[in-house]
């Protein structure tokens, strides 16, 4: 609203001066508006000089048109000083209307260039630059020729009317076309703010009302001063944003660039993001010691292509020095989280240092890191000198210095305690945000170096629950841990010591026990050799399942191999223990349901079905260290079993007899 208001007052005034002709104060001066009007168009000269080099430079329409703008004002306002009375030519036809001549042509080139245009358009523009100024030139000679030769219309001044409407003549259209140029540009401020685009709108409004003041001044008269100041506000408005800019930034590129064209703009983005770029490679590439490059060079580079001032290059460096360290930082911390993520994968301690050098390696570039573990409490002799032992002694970090060579040793804890040291060796020294850096960098890697360790320590224990098979089953897939199962045709090895009773009767807890595992320490690793599933230890029997989880298409086989090489190793137990019970054991092939089965918050892997019930059976038919195996098991073997035939056993539950052998041997 202030700006609309000082836009308004020079029509305010221009329109009190005509109704009241008597405010209207009468002032010639020759001197005063030849120089006024001269100096006028040395402004819109320069304007038009400085925006034509950098269109040239930026191969930029708009603002080549824009320049047009400048020169063909300047070039009629020349004319104009000519007429000046008792200066130099004095007043004529041609002379006097070479203002709004010229205002005019200015207003059509500055609105062509508000408009918006594609990059075919644009480049169509580039092309006829050169025969644009030539006309303009031409047309500017011829003007100054037809009136000092007085052709017509030039040959006779024109009466005070015929002035007046030839001014009104060109008032209307080329104050429209100013008008449009400064909304447009308007509307280009306010997608992108610019000290030269605002001034370049307010320029253009107050040339719309100097052509106002063109037709309805008087001559000498206070109105016709009006317009003259109008147009010399306008122009050197433009002129002082330039300067000021200047000024400030201490060189003549970019004056003009807020003018431009959006896809101009673009590409000067692009080619500082390059040049950036390529100043930041080098930064980085002094930081890493790789192929280092002086950074003054290539500074020097960019800023004689971008023609950039001494303190500009500074500052370009400062922020490709800033940008680089930044990068760093990126990468760094994104290796940070990387090593997080390990914390939660299974790894053996040396499989986690091994993965975290790997993903640290590139990260930290420019730097030698070292992961030491104690072993049996001591590091190994080759870890980073006194600086990693005073970190463990202390638990700190603690950085040494020499030959220009910085070293810091981090220490990395577990529960508290010392398990290693992270050491970090660097030309140069570490910064403070290096410092916290790795500071989380051993703090990430204390807490992966602790979860590996209890990682394994619960796959041990894990294990120790419940078949190998089973534990690497749901630690692979852990959804099949859900309550349920499947029907999965599989062999079920039933085994119990027999007189495990009277052995109970007459020994203590603690010999029971002594015995049972004994004996399930030489029965259980046959078993699980064998591909088998331990699903249920009972008291002083077992039960073991093959084909699940894992297929086995031999299932029968690998369960009759296992039972009687048990059979075999118990049976060496017993002869050097006497009194101890021997193990029997029965053997079923055929359908189960395979799964888990229990509560949520408490299951077991098991199989359920008639054919562990008469796995079981079998089992209890059997003699002292013998092996029976049902009919469907003895099919799935064949030829590869040795058996004795026990005929048809009435097993309990069942109502028929069921075939049943004495497995012997298997025959390879």
């Amino acid at each position: 609203m202030v700006w609309v208001v000082h836009m308004a007052l020079p029509l305010l005034g221009l329109w009190l001066l005509v109704a009241a002709p008597f405010t209207d104060l009468r002032w010639e001066n020759h001197a005063a508006h030849f120089w006024l009007v001269l100096a006028t168009a040395g402004i819109n000269l320069g304007l038009a000089v400085g925006m034509n080099a950098e269109a040239v430079r930026r191969d930029d329409a708009r603002l080549f048109l824009v320049s047009m703008a400048f020169a063909a004002a300047a070039g009629f306002l020349g004319l104009h000083a000519l007429s000046t009375p008792a200066v130099l030519v004095g007043r004529n036809n041609g002379f006097v209307v070479a203002t709004p001549v010229g205002l005019m042509l200015a207003a059509a080139f500055a609105a062509a260039s508000a408009l918006d245009m594609s990059p075919r358009t644009a480049a169509a523009v580039m092309r006829v630059r050169a025969p644009l100024r030539a006309a303009l030139l031409a047309l500017v000679v011829a003007w100054t020729v037809a009136t000092l030769a007085r052709f017509p219309p030039f040959d006779s001044l024109a009466s005070l009317d015929e002035q007046h409407a030839i001014l009104l003549g060109f008032m209307a259209p080329g104050a429209a076309l100013y008008l449009l140029a400064a909304l447009r540009y308007w509307m280009i401020h306010r997608r992108r703010p610019s000290v030269m685009l605002l001034s370049l709108v307010t320029a253009f409004v107050v040339l719309a009302e100097a052509l106002v003041a063109v037709a309805y001044g008087r001559n000498w008269q206070v109105s016709w001063w009006e317009w003259h100041l109008l147009m010399a506000t306008g122009f050197a408005f433009v002129a002082y944003s330039a300067f000021v800019h200047w000024m400030r930034e201490g060189s003549p590129t970019g004056l003009f660039g807020a003018i431009a064209l959006a896809q101009t703009l673009q590409n000067l983005r692009r080619e500082y993001g390059r040049a950036l770029e390529s100043l930041v490679d080098v930064v980085e590439r002094n930081a890493r010691g790789d192929e280092p490059a002086a950074v003054g060079p290539a500074a020097a580079r960019v800023a004689e292509r971008f023609e950039l001032t001494e303190r500009q290059t500074e500052v370009l460096v400062e922020a490709a020095e800033a940008l680089a360290h930044e990068r760093d930082q990126i990468r760094r911390q994104g290796a940070l989280v990387a090593v997080g993520r390990e914390a939660s994968v299974i790894r053996t301690e040396q499989e986690l240092l091994e993965r975290v050098l790997a993903i640290t390696g590139s990260a930290f570039g420019g730097d030698e890191l070292r992961i030491d573990l104690l072993h049996d409490g001591r590091l190994d002799a080759a870890a980073e000198g006194d600086a990693a032992a005073a970190a463990l002694e202390v638990l700190q970090p603690v950085e040494r210095s020499e030959d220009r060579v910085a070293v810091i040793a981090l220490p990395l804890t577990v529960k508290g305690r010392p398990a290693g040291v992270l050491s970090v060796r660097r030309r140069g020294g570490f910064a403070e945000r290096d410092r916290a850096l790795l500071a989380s960098f051993a703090s990430q890697l204390s807490i992966a170096v602790e979860n590996a360790r209890l990682y394994r320590q619960l796959d041990v224990l894990f294990r120790s629950y419940m078949s190998p098979e089973v534990a690497t089953s749901l630690i692979a897939d852990p959804d099949q841990a859900r309550l349920g199962g499947a029907v999965v045709e599989l062999t079920v090895l039933m085994a119990d010591l027999r007189g495990f009773t009277p052995f109970s009767e007459r020994s203590s807890p603690a010999e029971v026990v002594a015995m049972l595992n004994t004996h399930f320490a030489t029965f259980v690793p046959i078993v699980l050799d064998e591909g088998g599933t331990i699903t249920t230890f009972i008291g002083d029997a077992l039960m073991a399942i093959f084909n699940a989880p894992t297929r086995q298409p031999d299932h029968a086989l690998r369960a009759a191999r296992a039972a009687l090489r048990a059979q075999e190793a118990t049976g060496e137990l017993a002869a050097q223990h006497q009194g101890w019970p021997r193990f029997r054991v029965g053997i079923n092939s055929g359908p189960a349901v395979v799964g888990n089965i229990g509560a949520e918050r408490m299951r077991n892997f098991t199989a359920i079905g008639d054919t562990v019930n008469v796995a079981a059976r079998l089992e209890g038919q059997a003699g002292v260290g013998e092996v029976v195996v049902s009919a469907s098991t003895y099919a799935h073997l064949g030829d590869a079993a040795v058996v004795e035939s026990l005929g048809g056993l009435t097993l309990k539950g069942k109502t028929a007899p069921a075939d049943a052998y004495r497995l012997v041997a298997l025959q390879a």
